[in-house]
């Protein structure tokens, strides 16, 4: 087949320097490589943000990323990237002209609105193809946790709807989401549920280990804003220390300047918490650091108020780490409470510290907690599966297109995870 990817903000180059690539980078330059390796062509749009970037850029073998004008070649806040879809979708309709895609997968709600404008255009040459979608995050579920810190644009919701009813699939990533949007109107027959992935090969348990400041060390890792919920693991920590336990917790991501904000913020709870000298404040890491941290480590704490999937448990089980987890989002159906790891209310301390403090007491247990882990990484969450997933969806949707079918149901069937499993009261998002 051949794919088109559209990822507006969240370029694939980004992951080859590692300190600027999130989530959406990794998954989509991931799973591009993964389907270019079983067999397919792939192109992957996103918008040119520097005069220097050449038109086309081959990123992997059956993979290659297009640069589109649209807007200034400069680096711009994704929340004001709206007014500039029309040129990504014009620019985008222009490239598929020359060669038609099979299929056409949409990354995070903006580039939906880019793809479908684009197929619209397509669609008038009789080019258009199958429309898939990947929210990564839902605009309801931000400003339902974050309110009037939300800086998404009022457009956001209505056209996440919109974007819902009109792709011809739906790819979700966790059974959360797939809840989510069927509360939004989206029928369930065109909601698929695919997990993101993880580099078996990169995340290991073997492996070169950082040596530690202190007898347990305690890692989190992720963007710093407040959401993230890093305050409220060093609020945790002081717990933990109080346990008897002489423990250190590393924070790996945001910039690392004094002068942020949130580093201003958590160094200030981390004071009045007692624990000043016991949190170590690593800045961004190349994702090519990150598995010598993680098996540096007793367990690995990922504790948001809310999360549209999660790599970073993916990336601490794939090194045989335990992780205590937030139930929120995607991290109910990727960490196995009491298997792989501990489940804990969203925004609770002392939740995470009584589970951290049973895992430093209990080194067996964290031991099978990690080779459970490593089990369920390799069994569910390799990007060669999650490819042959999504592979599978793109056929039944490109099918039923042709045939001018509604999309067959195939809900959760990659993973087991179709049906919603855990409640509002356990996820804590509501």
């Amino acid at each position: 087949m051949r794919i088109s990817m559209v990822s507006e903000h969240a370029s694939p180059l980004a992951t080859l320097g590692g300190v600027d690539a999130g989530g959406q980078n990794v998954h989509v330059a991931e799973l591009s490589a993964a389907l270019a390796r079983r067999g397919h062509e792939v192109t992957v749009y996103t918008r040119r943000d520097s005069p220097d970037l050449p038109e086309r850029v081959a990123f992997a073998p059956g993979v290659e990323v297009v640069h589109i004008d649209a807007g200034p070649p400069a680096s711009i806040p994704k929340d004001e990237l709206l007014p500039f879809m029309g040129d990504l979708a014009a620019g985008v309709a222009d490239d598929w002209a020359r060669t038609r895609p099979d299929v056409a997968h949409g990354h995070f709600w903006m580039s939906g609105v880019a793809v479908l404008d684009a197929a619209d255009r397509a669609e008038r040459a009789g080019l258009r193809p199958a429309v898939l979608h990947t929210y990564h995050a839902l605009g309801v579920v931000k400003r339902r946790n974050q309110g009037a810190d939300d800086t998404s644009p009022t457009e956001r919701e209505p056209l996440e709807t919109d974007i819902g009813r009109r792709a011809d699939a739906i790819v979700a990533t966790c059974s959360d989401e797939a809840f989510e949007l069927r509360m939004l109107g989206v029928p369930a027959a065109h909601i698929s549920v695919v997990p993101c992935g993880v580099d078996l090969d990169h995340f290991t348990p073997d492996g070169p280990s950082e040596e530690r400041g202190r007898p347990h060390r305690i890692t989190t890792v992720g963007r710093l804003v407040q959401r993230k919920g890093v305050g409220t693991v060093i609020e945790a920590l002081a717990a933990v220390v109080g346990n008897g336990f002489d423990a250190e917790l590393v924070v790996v991501g945001g910039g690392g300047s004094a002068d942020d904000p949130e580093i201003r913020r958590l160094r200030g709870i981390a004071e009045r918490a007692g624990v000043a000298d016991r949190v170590v404040l690593r800045g961004q890491m190349a994702q090519r650091d990150l598995p010598a941290v993680m098996r540096s480590s007793d367990l690995v704490v990922c504790a948001p108020w809310y999360e549209p999937f999660g790599i970073v448990p993916l990336e601490a089980m794939a090194c045989g780490v335990p992780v205590v987890a937030s139930s929120v989002g995607g991290l109910i159906d990727s960490v196995v409470s009491g298997t792989t790891g501990t489940h804990v209310p969203p925004r609770d301390p002392a939740a995470i510290a009584d589970a951290v403090s049973e895992l430093l007491a209990r080194p067996e247990q964290r031991e099978a907690f990690g080779r459970a882990g490593r089990r369920r990484m390799a069994s569910r969450y390799s990007w060669n599966r999650v490819a042959a997933d999504t592979e599978r969806v793109y056929r039944a949707t490109a099918a039923a297109r042709r045939r001018g079918d509604e999309p067959l149901e195939t809900v959760g069937r990659v993973n087991g995870i179709g049906s919603r499993r855990h409640t509002r009261r356990q996820g804590g998002t509501r």
